[in-house]
């Protein structure tokens, strides 16, 4: 897997202001409308991908696109929510975007038995542990971005640790997406720093 959000140069102050202000308008509520019902289907999608992996140990390659272009998507809208991209985020499972880009190798075979472990027990082994972490550094993100906010408002630069932290945290998530979703069979890792084989 390899997420990647391009850090710029500088940053629009007008677009920072905009998305603050009416950010929820024209960006959260015509793409969450959207995603709603995408997710919904997508969630669909994972019931049928289940069952095809259990009986042919592969996931449906239509389908595993489906669910990459969704996470692709929410990554687009996650970017300008924590003001990490500027730009208007493009709608679509197949919408491209010059700020950020994520890439995830299709699985010959998927793991019936470790399915089903993660099916059983996921919620105990890789939810439990990884959620408990990425709250508490959730909040810290965001300190980070209210911050990076002020910042960006002063100075038109987002601090390169600063957005290195944020993206981090949307890498770490989608690790553990992918890994719930049978996407993967990687065990996420508890960092949120690209992995060597993710550079």
């Amino acid at each position: 897997m390899k997420l990647k959000v391009k850090h710029q140069e500088s940053y629009s102050r007008v677009e920072l202001i905009l998305r603050t202000l009416f950010g929820f308008l024209y960006i959260m509520l015509p793409h969450g409308f959207l995603l709603l019902f995408v997710t919904i289907w997508s969630f669909i999608l994972k019931i049928v991908a289940f069952w095809a992996i259990l009986f042919t140990g592969k996931y449906p390659k239509s389908l595993f696109d489906f669910q990459v272009g969704l996470l692709r998507w929410s990554l687009r809208v996650s970017a300008r929510y924590y003001n990490v991209s500027d730009g208007y985020p493009a709608f679509g499972i197949s919408g491209a975007d010059e700020y950020t880009s994520l890439e995830v190798e299709y699985p010959e075979k998927v793991s019936r038995g470790l399915m089903l472990l993660r099916f059983l027990f996921g919620g105990l082994f890789v939810y439990l542990p990884h959620f408990f972490i990425l709250f508490f550094r959730g909040i810290f993100i965001l300190i980070l971005v209210f911050l990076a906010w002020w910042i960006v408002l002063f100075t038109g630069n987002y601090p390169e640790s600063f957005h290195n932290w944020v993206v981090g945290q949307l890498r770490w998530g989608t690790r553990v997406n992918l890994y719930m979703s049978y996407m993967t069979d990687t065990y996420p890792a508890f960092t949120g720093d690209e992995l060597p084989e993710e550079v």
